[in-house]
This record gives structure tokens, C-alpha cells and sequence, in this order.
């Protein structure tokens, strides 16, 4: 962070952070802002928009007409770092419902609209003994719902790491019955009723530790200036763009590239990439 930004204490760092954010995003702040979404006094708001203006002098100025700061032309952010994908990301879950709007910065939010996402329920004590079997290592009893039979059962499984495909929630387990490591859905949970210690190691799961790279570039059917713009999409530095991913991950990142079905099957406008390669990276030893 820039010194502007240091030898604060984190309440005021972090309101300090927030009168940035609406400068940078929203072109402006004033003090009922922060006495709204700190809970703050109206003495602590106005110390802290002098503070900093005091740590920010170029960045600021007040509009007498419309009783607030506005970001000047040579504003550089101090104690933000944007990011837009941040940004978007917070946007999209209040949009949906998943974060709730006081939990997010935003004084006004832009009109946003998406494809539905169908909402998929999880447990809440299902989460909660998922995340307490892969913190103390232990084997978990579960009645799961697999689409590959009609019979619920019984099975012990050891947890070890939480894995989303971009619609559903997973945890990624040893399935003793299967003896595999495997994903398990956790809407799929239907019932828990016992622990134990589990001498299965996550290192032992090669696919969720093997990290691939996955090398995509333009679909050649495009124009040259269709390239271009698909480049520009997908952040592409000299007609290609490399994305890191679990093995264990590998169907579900490819699904949604839609690179899961041979390039000649749709109109290159629409299947926009394609897969160069795929490189074996290593191995993630966290």
C-alpha cells in the first residue's frame, strides 16, 4: 500500500478505504455515507474525511451545491487497490441475492441482469460438518443421493477440500465404499450421523493436487478482427491465453469454456475459442 495508507488503525484504515471506493467508483462521497455504513457519529465521519483529505489532498473536493466530495481529476487511489472483477463480483451477488446490499459499498447500484441461476440449497449443519471433518482430518457417515442409483445408502467418506463448478458446491472426498477420491454434491447430502478418525491423507488425491494448464486461443474460423475482439475477451497476450486449474476440475472448467465438444460442432462466432494444449504444470503442495 502507499504510505499514505499506513500507521492507521484498521476501523479508520478501512473507512478510509470505503470514502475511496465511492470516489473511484461512484465519483463522490459525503459524511452521512459513512455514518450509514460504519455506524459511526457524525464527529468520527467528518475527522474522518478531513483525515483524509489530510493523507489525500489532490484527491478530493468539496461541492458546495450538491454537499459532498467529489473526486478530482488528479485522483490516484491511496488506500484502495480497484478491481474490477472485485467490483463486478459483489455487483452480481447482491443482484442475486447472495450478499445483501448494506454488506456491499455501493450508495446507488447500477441495473444489472443475468441468466438465471437456479439456487442450490446446502445445508447448513451439512456445511458445517463438511468443514469440521476436513479441519480435524476425519471420516465422516453420509446418506447421499447419487443420480447413478435410485437406492439411498450409507457411506463413509473423508472430506478434504470444498470445489465449486460454477453452479454447484462440492466437497472433494475419499469414498471408502468406491475407494476413490471422488465429488460429492453437497445438495446431495441427505443425512449424517457419525465420525472417526481417518488415516487418508489429502496428498494421496492426485487429480485435486496435479494442477494443469489449459491453453486457449481465438477459434481460426473467425476474421482477423474477430480474433481480436475474442483476445480482448479473454485477456489474450499474443493470440493466446493460458488458464491454471485442478485436474480434478479439468470437465468442469472445459464445460464451461464450452471446449467440451469438438470445435466443428458450432459456428466459430459462437464457440469463440478453442483448446491449443494442455500442460501438466506440477503438483500444488499448500
Amino acid at each position: 500500500m502507499p504510505e499514505a495508507a499506513t500507521a492507521l488503525k484498521w476501523g479508520v484504515e478501512q473507512r478510509l478505504e470505503f470514502i475511496e471506493f465511492r470516489l473511484y467508483w461512484e465519483g463522490g462521497v459525503n459524511r452521512s455515507d459513512i455514518i450509514e455504513a460504519f455506524g459511526v457519529s457524525v464527529p468520527q465521519a467528518s475527522k474522518d474525511l478531513t483525515l483524509y483529505q489530510e493523507r489525500a489532498p489532490e484527491n478530493a473536493i468539496y461541492d458546495k451545491s450538491a454537499k459532498r466530495y467529489v473526486a478530482s481529476d488528479q485522483f490516484q487511489p491511496c488506500f484502495l487497490r480497484p478491481d474490477a472483477g472485485l467490483y463486478l463480483s459483489q455487483l452480481r451477488s447482491v443482484a442475486e441475492g447472495i450478499l445483501a446490499p448494506n454488506e456491499a459499498w455501493f450508495s446507488r447500484i447500477p441495473s444489472f441482469a443475468g441468466p438465471p441461476v437456479p439456487v442450490r440449497s446446502v445445508n447448513n449443519d451439512t456445511l458445517r460438518d463438511m468443514l469440521a471433518a476436513i479441519r480435524e482430518n476425519q471420516a465422516i457417515e453420509v446418506k447421499y443421493q447419487s443420480l447413478s442409483s435410485d437406492i439411498l445408502r450409507w457411506r463413509w467418506i473423508t472430506p478434504h477440500a470444498i470445489g465449486f463448478d460454477g453452479f454447484r458446491w462440492h466437497v472433494r472426498a475419499f469414498c471408502e465404499a468406491d475407494r476413490a477420491f471422488k465429488d460429492f454434491l453437497l445438495s446431495r447430502v441427505i443425512g449424517r450421523r457419525s465420525f472417526r478418525p481417518s488415516e487418508v491423507s489429502p496428498k494421496d488425491d492426485a487429480d485435486w493436487n496435479e494442477i494443469i494448464t489449459l491453453e486457449i486461443a481465438p477459434h481460426p474460423g473467425l476474421s482477423e478482427s474477430q480474433k481480436r475482439v475474442v483476445a480482448l475477451d479473454y485477456g489474450m497476450r499474443e493470440g493466446h491465453a493460458q488458464i491454471q486449474v485442478r485436474k480434478a476440475l479439468r470437465y468442469y472448467a472445459l464445460r464451461r469454456l464450452g471446449l467440451d465438444t469438438p470445435p466443428e460442432a458450432r459456428r466459430p462466432q459462437d464457440q469463440q475459442i478453442v483448446l491449443l494444449r494442455e500442460e501438466v504444470l506440477g503438483e500444488d503442495n499448500r
